[in-house]
């Protein structure tokens, strides 16, 4: 009998290429996003469309009310995101409460609806897609890296409430990946008085060269499939030899160092 994923945030980059992998896999796909109509490009037999806003908790419960009226659901992945990049002083209080409320709140608050199915069943995995930036920072992504810490730490004690129930819960760690999450779902906020530190940070984060050698999105979407079928207890699944690269020199370093690193290379 094939098994079922929900997704979140499948309108584009991971999650629709997570949702095309895995429906190609055989798998039944629940594709949410908050238009379904944009979905034109993911028509697939195996894979049906649900409306979430992760960020309102009344769409939340109406979507896993009616993803569980549907059958078993055997994985849910947490991929709906924002990212803010900029001088925290310039970012607005709605930039604040977006990117925590849908990087964090919405994860909880989703993942939280589901554990009751999954402990009927006494089986089920939760995968949420962290970030590199969950495990290292770097300079102007305080927000983002605020969210990603976050859900790393919270994900680490819920293995504790959820694996003797016979339910896994995971974090999936992409390096720089080819995605609109650097075009439409990400917000740069400016502040004139960091207007030319953040100039020549902008110019090596997002030169040319780094965009050109991110990794395309299906080599997440592989490193999903592995986390949802490994049956493994496992927290993390570090994706792309960036984030391995990265991971393993903030490891080597020590935290400070690596910090340290990271200041002379960015800002100079």
């Amino acid at each position: 009998m094939a098994k079922t994923i929900f997704i979140t945030g499948a309108s584009s980059g991971i999650g629709k290429a997570t949702a095309l992998f895995f429906a190609a896999k055989g798998w039944k796909v629940i594709a949410t996003m908050r238009t379904p109509g944009m979905a034109q490009d993911l028509i697939h037999e195996n894979i049906t469309f649900l409306p979430l806003d992760v960020t309102n908790i009344d769409s939340i419960n109406v979507a896993v009310k009616a993803a569980v009226s549907m059958g078993k659901v055997d994985v849910v992945v947490n991929n709906a995101g924002y990212g803010t990049v900029g001088p925290l002083e310039g970012t607005s209080d709605e930039e604040l409460h977006r990117i925590i409320n849908t990087n964090l709140v919405g994860v909880i608050q989703l993942t939280k609806a589901f554990i009751p199915h999954f402990r009927e069943n006494k089986a089920g995995t939760f995968i949420t897609i962290s970030s590199i930036g969950g495990l290292v920072a770097y300079p102007f992504f305080s927000l983002y890296h605020a969210t990603k810490w976050a859900i790393e730490g919270w994900t680490e004690s819920m293995a504790f409430e959820l694996n003797r129930l016979g339910i896994q819960i995971k974090t999936v760690q992409p390096g720089p990946t080819k995605s609109e999450f650097v075009g439409r779902s990400l917000v740069i906020p400016e502040h004139p008085s960091y207007e030319h530190l953040f100039e020549g940070f902008r110019k090596m984060f997002f030169s040319k060269e780094v965009l050109d050698n991110m990794a395309a999105p299906e080599t997440v979407s592989e490193v999903i499939y592995e986390a949802a079928t490994d049956g493994q207890n496992r927290l993390r699944y570090l994706s792309g030899p960036v984030a391995n690269s990265e991971y393993e020199s903030r490891l080597a370093l020590g935290a400070q160092e690596f910090h340290n690193h990271a200041d002379k290379v960015y800002l100079g």
